[in-house]
């Protein structure tokens, strides 16, 4: 097999493999709402007499929360419609509140990382949330992977969007680190997230040495459209 043809076979492999994590990981979180929503309608169901003040708060959570997993599904659904069935949990996936754990394990292994986050994150969708950390988590890997000594990392929030940017300072300039280069499943895993929500993505050196991957996930207006689509 031509090495063309041997690159792109691996690479049609990877995307499918980082599809099929991306839907089990959506799928969790629906998973985890429903779990929710039924330990809510609950509480409502038990105290909507006695106490109806409860009772609506119960109602409240269970709106915000099937609202939220309605457009989760349908990320879901768009992710990849082949495969296995993935199996859930109930267990909530990781976010970017443990982003600062994630940086001391990186630090733990050998790596300076210098953490600024910028604005709040507000009502953070689930997916978005997660997918968020997961880059954060590739982008962290990956310059300890390959040899950058600090590693620069800057989250901000903004309106209906989150970024996250992680630049190192220098690391052996390498084929695998380029975008499409032979290797770069992570950089292909991170694309596939980020085409999940509709964001952006860049990658590549930085003039004068390093490398700097840099993604916006944005979520408002996917959260607000379709919500009476099937």
């Amino acid at each position: 097999m031509p090495a063309s043809r041997h690159r792109e076979e691996r690479d049609r492999q990877a995307v499918t493999e980082e599809r099929l994590r991306i839907a089990r990981e959506l799928h969790d979180v629906v998973a985890h709402s429903m779990s929710v929503i039924a330990v809510q309608s609950g509480v409502a169901n038990h105290v909507i007499d006695s106490r109806p003040a409860q009772a609506r708060q119960a109602l409240a959570t269970i709106e915000a929360t099937s609202r939220s997993a309605l457009v989760e599904l349908r990320r879901l659904l768009g992710v990849l419609r082949q495969g296995d069935d993935p199996v859930a949990t109930l267990e909530p996936n990781p976010g970017m509140a443990e982003l600062g754990r994630l940086a001391d394990q990186i630090r733990s292994a050998g790596v300076e990382v210098d953490l600024t986050v910028e604005g709040e994150p507000g009502d953070l969708p689930p997916g978005v949330d997660l997918s968020a950390f997961r880059i954060a988590q590739e982008g962290l890997t990956n310059v300890l992977r390959h040899g950058g000594g600090v590693a620069h990392v800057l989250v901000r929030y903004s309106p209906g969007a989150v970024a996250v940017e992680i630049a190192d300072d220098g690391r052996p300039s390498a084929e695998d680190d380029a975008p499409g280069g032979g290797g770069g499943h992570g950089l292909i895993g991170m694309r596939e997230r980020v085409a999940v929500f509709g964001g952006e993505l860049t990658a590549g050196p930085v003039p004068g040495g390093g490398y700097r991957m840099a993604a916006r996930l944005p979520y408002a207006a996917a959260a607000g459209a379709g919500e009476g689509q099937p």
